[in-house]
């Protein structure tokens, strides 16, 4: 697979500037055999070399042509900061020598060895809400062969696709995130994460594959639902996603599923009472571990004629602390429904 210009580090970008600072043009020649060239002409053009790895000890940096004032010309060796400071004012060179100070922090935490090291690495940043920074981290190891890497690889894209705002890009992550956990399926098929995530990436599949695709994987998605459930009974979040694949066919009106029927593929048959026994088995397993399972919970109970109880879940959706937009929006809709009953 042709890994995706994003796919690399998120190349820094040069801080304030002014392109009479700038030098007119540069070109980075390595020294020895490979004969590579590379132009730039401003500070942010630097940056990305020195981001890229292009410009490094390996390299020299001839300057065809440098502002009056911003050092000599000629031949400058720059060193293990990858960048040749004498060609810039002294704050570009302060700029890109912070730039060169986070780079080298970031190549290191990269540089990892082994799996447990790439593992523990990876749990941080995930821990830490470093989406970005954790799939920069994991596609320098797609081709490790591990599934422990390849579902949280897996993970990361899924996750960025869910913060992209590009449809194209959004697409080519959802596409990356099914094929690492396909590849994950294929190393272990005995860990409930890996069957956790390929369920949740074959059913995004759908999204850009359309209403027959989507119905078709709606069946792998409870097959692969129900493994890791069986795989890891302590799992809330394997849990609480089957009972909103029970919810959401359990929604589908008899006219609907005629039509499916008909057009796409027969829908598979679902139950509210389904749904709740898999939302309160997941309130069991881990009270209160999401915002939205107890707002499904109030819900469920709604769709069976259980007011009482919806009032309940209705309160606690409300008074769940806010920590994400997700949570907001799960606040905002139990306040409304609140208001409504």
């Amino acid at each position: 697979m042709v890994t995706p210009a994003y796919a690399r580090p998120t190349p820094p970008q040069a801080t304030q500037g002014s392109s009479r600072y700038a030098p007119p043009s540069a070109t980075l020649a390595r020294n020895g055999e490979s004969g590579l060239v590379c132009s730039t002409r401003t500070l942010a053009g630097a940056a990305r070399l020195l981001w890229a790895g292009i410009c490094d000890d390996h390299f020299r940096c001839v300057w065809t042509g440098v502002p009056a004032g911003a050092g000599r010309r000629g031949a400058a060796h720059h060193g293990g900061s990858g960048v040749c400071h004498e060609a810039f004012a002294p704050w570009q060179r302060l700029a890109l020598a912070r730039k060169a100070a986070s780079i080298r922090v970031w190549r290191r935490l990269a540089a990892a060895r082994t799996v447990e090291e790439i593992l523990e690495q990876a749990d941080y940043l995930y821990g830490s809400g470093e989406t970005r920074k954790l799939y920069q981290l994991l596609i320098l190891h797609k081709n490790s062969g591990d599934a422990e890497i390849l579902w949280r690889l897996a993970r990361a894209s899924h996750d960025l696709a869910q913060l992209s705002t590009f449809v194209g890009e959004k697409k080519q992550l959802v596409y990356e995130a099914f094929a690492y956990a396909a590849e994950a399926l294929k190393k272990n098929e005995s860990s409930s994460a890996v069957h956790k995530w390929y369920a949740i990436c074959i059913g995004d599949i759908g999204d850009f594959e359309g209403t027959r695709a989507k119905i078709v994987n709606a069946y792998a998605v409870k097959e692969h639902l129900q493994k890791a459930i069986e795989l890891n009974p302590k799992d809330a979040t394997s849990i609480h996603l089957m009972g909103l694949w029970c919810y959401s066919f359990a929604e589908m009106s008899w006219y609907q599923r005629k039509i499916s029927s008909l057009i796409f593929a027969p829908a598979p048959n679902a139950t509210y009472e389904e749904a709740l026994s898999y939302f309160q088995m997941a309130e069991k397993v881990d009270p209160n571990f999401c915002s939205y399972n107890l707002l499904l919970l109030a819900k469920t109970c709604l769709k069976l004629n259980n007011k009482k109880l919806a009032l309940l879940w209705l309160t606690k959706a409300r008074d769940y602390p806010a920590h994400t937009e997700k949570d907001k929006e799960v606040q905002k809709e139990a306040v409304e429904l609140l208001h409504s009953i």
